[in-house]
């Protein structure tokens, strides 16, 4: 079981690499865990939260 072994589900995958980032919006030194290429904005968490799309509250 995957609960005896402590992993999710079998797989065991590195530590995510994180990237040093300015946010696009604050101007706040942040990390996120891919390496961006310049064609979207990159948020710290508090401004991502503000941009993020909103959920819509019926997923059926």
């Amino acid at each position: 079981m995957a609960s005896e072994r402590g992993d999710r589900g079998g797989f065991n995958r590195a530590p995510r690499e994180m990237t040093d980032v300015t946010c696009s919006e604050c101007g706040k030194q942040t990390q996120v865990p891919f390496k961006p290429d310049g064609s979207r904005p990159v948020y710290c968490q508090e401004c991502y939260q503000k941009h993020r799309p909103a959920r819509s509250s019926s997923r059926y």
